[in-house]
């Protein structure tokens, strides 16, 4: 069944010193060290295309998750990528795309929940965010705990292994 396209319309962009993916180039030990320096970066982002009351209150929250677009990604890999190696690691089994956290998928929306350390206006500063410079946003929700962590979660082992390398940096 064929589906309609959807429209979009961001809400902001990301702005940081971020003009290249970690994951496109170098062993995954450089890869990993790259995106842990880019997620203790603080990023910026300027949410214009909606009210700046929309953003009200949002710093009561110590985290939020932000969903943009990839928007640097090539649309011939997203075309025509259907396994990956995950972080291009060779060592890792090869995945169906939708099964790895790759930003070359069909529709490259990605997800990442960040510290939000001030809110100016309507700019949010946040560390922990792994978009890249002028990454259209889409949207933002404030993180709660009870509603984003699973405690019985099952990941495979090399999706924990990515997890021990990448996420000890503080978000």
């Amino acid at each position: 069944m064929p589906y309609e396209e959807i429209t979009i319309r961001p809400i902001g962009t990301v702005r940081n010193r971020s003009q290249k993916s970690g994951r496109a180039a170098g062993t995954w030990s450089e890869r990993v060290a790259e995106m842990k320096a880019q997620a203790a970066e603080t990023s910026e982002i300027v949410i214009d295309g909606i009210s700046e009351e929309a953003l009200k209150h949002i710093e009561d929250f110590s985290h939020i998750t932000v969903v943009y677009w990839a928007h640097l990604t090539d649309a011939m890999k997203l075309e025509n990528t259907v396994k990956v190696h995950p972080m291009g690691n060779p060592e890792f089994p090869e995945v169906g795309v939708l099964a790895s956290r790759s930003p070359v998928r069909p529709n490259p929306i990605l997800i990442t929940t960040v510290c939000l350390r001030e809110r100016k206006g309507n700019v949010l500063i946040v560390t922990g965010l792994d978009a890249l410079d002028g990454s259209p946003v889409l949207v933002i929700k404030p993180y709660t705990p009870e509603r984003g962590a699973l405690k019985y979660a099952r990941i495979p082992d090399w999706m924990s292994r990515i997890s021990r390398e990448y996420d000890d940096a503080e978000r």
